[in-house]
Formats: C-alpha cells, sequence, structure tokens
C-alpha cells in the first residue's frame, strides 16, 4: 500500500464505545445505608449485599455493525443493552454512544397500562422523539405492521404479552435512531409475526443501522450477526466473529 493510499484511507469513528464500564447492584433492595455510609468516601470493599453484574468490560462498534449478545441468563447481557441504552449508568469506567437508540428490551417500556393503545402509540413514539405530525403520518403504518387496528380504543393493560410486543416492534422499528437494541422480548411473539419482525430488522441493516441482538437462538443470531459478544459471570469473555464466540459458549456449556 503506499502512503497516498493510506493518507486517503477514511477513518471510521466507533458509533459505541464502552471502556472498563462497570455497574454495581444491591441484592437486597430494601437494605438501608446508614448516615455515615452516605457520607463516607471510604466504599472500596465490596458489601455482602452488592454484585457487579458487569465489569471491566470494553469493546468498539462501528456503525453498521451487527452484534450478537450471547450468554446464559443473569451474565448481564439485558444490563449491558440498558448501558448502551443509557437507561442505567456505568459505576466505573464509561460507554460513551454516539448516535440515538432506539431500544425494545422490555416490552413495558413507555407503555401506560390505563392508556389507550392509540394513545400509547403517541406517547411512546414522542417520548422517543417522533414529532406529532410524524407520529401521525405513520399511525396507519404503525397499526398495520402489529396487525392490532380493531384494539385501538383498548387500554394497554387488557393486551396479550404477545399483543403487546407486536406494537412496541411496531413503533420502535419505525424510529430513525441509527442504534436498535433488540432483547429476548421478540421470543413471546408468535412464529409468523417473529419472522414479519425479522425481516424488518433485516430491512433495517440494509439501511446502515447498528444492531445489539441478543438472543439464545443459534440461527437467529447467525442470521444477522456477523460479530458475537459473549458474556459470562459480568465479564467479556470473548469478542470475535458470531460463529466463534457461539463455538466457544457451546463447548463451555457442553451444549451440542
Amino acid at each position: 500500500m503506499t502512503l497516498r493510499e493510506v493518507v486517503a484511507t477514511p477513518v471510521v469513528h466507533p458509533v459505541i464505545r464502552v471502556t472498563d464500564a462497570g455497574i454495581r447492584f444491591r441484592r437486597n433492595r430494601r437494605a438501608r445505608k446508614s448516615i455515615k455510609d452516605l457520607f463516607s468516601r471510604r466504599r472500596r470493599r465490596l458489601r455482602s449485599d452488592e454484585f457487579w453484574p458487569l465489569r471491566n468490560v470494553s469493546f468498539d462498534v462501528a456503525p453498521g455493525e451487527a452484534i450478537g449478545v450471547v450468554g446464559r441468563n443473569g451474565q448481564g447481557k439485558s444490563t449491558l443493552l440498558k448501558l448502551v441504552a443509557e437507561v442505567i449508568l456505568p459505576d466505573e469506567g464509561a460507554v460513551r454512544v454516539g448516535a440515538g437508540v432506539a431500544p425494545l428490551i422490555e416490552i413495558t417500556g413507555g407503555f401506560v397500562d390505563d392508556l389507550s393503545v392509540r394513545d400509547n402509540v403517541f406517547l411512546t413514539a414522542g417520548l422517543h422523539g417522533m414529532k406529532r405530525a410524524e407520529i401521525e403520518h405513520r399511525f396507519s403504518e404503525i397499526i398495520d405492521f402489529a396487525e392490532i387496528g380493531e384494539f385501538l380504543d383498548t387500554p394497554y393493560k387488557h393486551l396479550s404479552s404477545g399483543m403487546r410486543v407486536r406494537i412496541a416492534f411496531a413503533v420502535i422499528s419505525r424510529l430513525e435512531e441509527p442504534i436498535i437494541l433488540v432483547d429476548e422480548v421478540l421470543a413471546v411473539g408468535d412464529k409468523a409475526f417473529r419472522e414479519k419482525c425479522y425481516r424488518r430488522i433485516e430491512e433495517l441493516l440494509e439501511g446502515g443501522r447498528t444492531l445489539f441482538f441478543v438472543s439464545h437462538n443459534e440461527k437467529d443470531l447467525k442470521r444477522f450477526c456477523r460479530r458475537g459478544l459473549y458474556l459470562d459471570k459480568g465479564a467479556l469473555v470473548l469478542d470475535a466473529p458470531i460463529a466463534e464466540v457461539l463455538a466457544r459458549y457451546n463447548d463451555d456449556y457442553g451444549v451440542k
């Protein structure tokens, strides 16, 4: 490669940079700190009722990458997505996200039980930054995708878990945010609608979106992702091509 070619090579800046990130939770949320605890700076020793679901995690993500997050239940996958979504903040290290995020992490996130489906669409889309005129323009598109038109005036609390997934995905997948976070919530939906959602994810990836995808389904992970992050006991065990990550995970836990 010539010097001119080196100079002409474009620099791709990470859209997500996670540096030595860690977060600490309390096992007993009812436990109260004493006044001494609140004002003391000497809190380096880990309390018996505290644990780190993630610690010393570092990686970069380039725009347009599709990342599969792999690991057993309780190993920090959903916590990592919440850090990227900035729903929670790290206690150690840093998580820098250089673009907007469309999170499908929890099916109840942003939805109000006593409001109708119609009102929830406007509320949730608005909370994610969509203007009212744009919501009105896309309203029929959202409802048609969710296949939930007959329940527009039904209170959200009366919907089944599958119907909640339909409306949540229909709203979130219409946002223009460059980063998409999808947790295992799609496992609740029926097979036909799940395939419909997956085709929509493929459309978004073709449009250059960045994807974080949490799943226990190897077929789905290989369908969308080229790269994988393997989390175990709160640590990033492996950051590699998705096939290599799945092979390591299966080998560690005797999965055939």
